[in-house]
């Protein structure tokens, strides 16, 4: 290993244990943050319920777990559970772009001026 890797290693680690003040940047990412992150959780939980309410109604449907519940005829009840989780997967992206939509206009203000000024600083 030639000095200047073992220079670059020795700063990197020694940047890690140096206190370090919070510079407009981390605030601009942490404002960035602020407004994806809700939309995130969001679609990530919504779309979860989507797909596991789709995969019970597909499960009443081709398994014998409808039998085992004690229906006499899964066929119908699955399906409506099925297009019930699929109605809920596909409102998932609208909402979430909704949610984006409106925290991007709640923080634009902010977004926009704190990068004007790094931009021009």
């Amino acid at each position: 290993m030639n000095r200047n890797d073992q220079n670059f290693i020795a700063q990197k680690i020694r940047t890690q244990y140096m206190e370090q003040q919070p510079s407009e940047l981390d605030e601009l990412r942490q404002l960035d943050a602020a407004v994806k992150r809700p939309a995130n959780i969001f679609a990530y939980i919504f779309g979860s319920i989507g797909a596991v309410i789709m995969g019970a109604g597909m499960s009443l449907v081709m398994t014998d777990l409808g039998s085992t519940l004690g229906m006499a005829d899964p066929m119908v009840p699955g399906i409506i559970v099925g297009i019930a989780g699929m109605v809920i997967a596909l409102l998932n992206y609208p909402i979430y772009k909704n949610i984006l939509a409106s925290r991007k206009a709640k923080y634009a203000d902010k977004i926009l001026a704190l990068s004007e000024k790094i931009i021009n600083h």
